[in-house]
């Protein structure tokens, strides 16, 4: 199956959006009063993107993610439809690296700065790495809610509304992020698969 170039190009820019939501608080310590009580964790699965954007256009994307944190590094590497690693992204708490397919590298010493540099503006989210795990990871969540087996269902963090669903042992296997902002409505939908 032959992929255009308009569409990798498209699905390449719509990923680093993903991958500004993801990444932007990967490495970043937990606030005092507050720790991550597992701090290994390796998922991979499927995301989706969709954009509304304020002019009333629309973008989507889909893909895969391999998401290994070891509590201080994390590697994530996001792949098109037909399975070709798109971008990689490497943090620890020194650097955060985008690696492109094409060998292209951006070197920034915060993943915010990474974000920046890229998109040209951060996306404010701190909680991804939290959130993976089924928790806010800051006391400042808002319309908290717990499904009937007491796991952390819903709530409200920097902008973003945070559904979290279908829970294994790890923590949630399905994530729903939206934002409205400026720019538009952006959903993310996460669906994982593996571990």
């Amino acid at each position: 199956m032959l992929v255009n170039k308009y569409f990798l190009n498209r699905f390449f820019v719509w990923a680093l959006v993903l991958l500004a939501v993801l990444v932007t608080s990967c490495a970043t310590p937990p606030s005092a009063g507050y720790s991550v009580t597992q701090n290994e964790l390796h998922r991979s699965g499927r995301f989706s993107l969709n954009v509304q954007k304020a002019d009333g256009s629309r973008e989507a994307v889909q893909g895969g993610f391999v998401w290994s944190d070891n509590g201080e590094s994390l590697q994530l590497d996001l792949t098109n439809p037909v399975g070709s690693t798109m971008a990689r992204v490497l943090v620890n708490p020194d650097m955060a690296v985008l690696e492109r397919s094409n060998g292209q590298r951006e070197l920034a010493y915060t993943p915010d700065h990474l974000v920046e540099q890229v998109l040209g503006s951060p996306i404010p989210v701190s909680g991804l790495r939290s959130w993976l795990h089924g928790n806010t990871g800051k006391p400042d969540a808002s319309n908290v809610e717990n499904d009937k087996d007491g796991n952390l269902a819903y709530f409200e963090q920097h902008g973003w509304r945070v559904q979290l669903s279908r829970y294994d042992s790890l923590g949630p296997t399905l994530i729903r992020l939206n934002r409205h902002g400026h720019q538009g409505e952006i959903s993310v939908r996460l669906a994982i698969s593996g571990s």
